[in-house]
């Protein structure tokens, strides 16, 4: 069995595995792109998915070529999200189970996203997830982000435990990655880009919700 005991704290991405925010995104990548004339096929979409704002566009460049105006797409998709995620965002589906569950264990949870941390809260508090954490750690406040293990590591030492004894939940390749170099425990649930073979040769669980996350965690309680 994976994981042989109860974690004693959960840590978990939000972009497309709390919030179903990815499909929004591509939805504003690709209406950007349709507004500036630039072909943009959805394979590079997938490939942005859990990828930090400031590697975006080396990535764009190495796909769209010199010639693609990189930041006129990024202010026009930024400027389509905010109008798009002003609302409440959807939860993904088992997310209340989860976290429930969790409560009801006492294990402390934390929020470790990319996101910057005035869109990573907004869009927390607007989904009535702020006051389930006990804290967050956001994409501007790392040195190095995801796929490095710094923002695990850093909620691990917040709450004063060695990463083994804490899971991660994530949706995307950069940050199993970034929890597995951590040592920490990961599930994978994920979203619009099926795991990489990077990520299935790490032998870690591989689900298809996070209601299945939370049945696995019983057997360990």
């Amino acid at each position: 069995m994976y994981l042989i005991s109860k974690p004693l704290a959960a840590l978990f991405d939000m972009d497309g595995l709390m919030l179903d925010t990815e499909s929004i995104g591509i939805e504003c990548w690709t209406s950007a792109a349709t507004t500036l004339g630039v072909d943009m096929p959805r394979a590079v979409l997938i490939g942005m998915i859990g990828m930090h704002s400031s590697k975006t566009d080396v990535y764009l460049l190495e796909h769209l070529g010199s010639h693609a105006p990189i930041a006129e797409l990024r202010a026009a998709c930024h400027a389509l999200y905010m109008e798009r995620t002003q609302e409440p965002i959807a939860h993904r589906p088992g997310l209340s189970d989860i976290l429930d569950w969790l409560e009801a264990q006492h294990i402390p949870k934390a929020v470790c996203t990319s996101t910057r941390r005035s869109i990573a809260e907004h869009h927390l508090r607007a989904a009535g997830l702020w006051s389930r954490f006990e804290f967050a750690i956001c994409g501007d406040e790392v040195t190095h982000p995801k796929p490095a293990p710094e923002i695990y590591q850093k909620a691990a030492a917040a709450f004063n435990l060695p990463p083994a004894s804490c899971i991660v939940l994530e949706d995307s390749d950069f940050g199993v990655q970034a929890a597995h170099q951590a040592g920490c425990k990961v599930i994978m649930i994920p979203d619009l880009r099926p795991p990489s073979a990077h990520s299935v040769a790490l032998k870690i669980p591989i689900l298809g919700s996070l209601t299945e996350a939370r049945n696995l965690l019983t057997q360990a309680a």
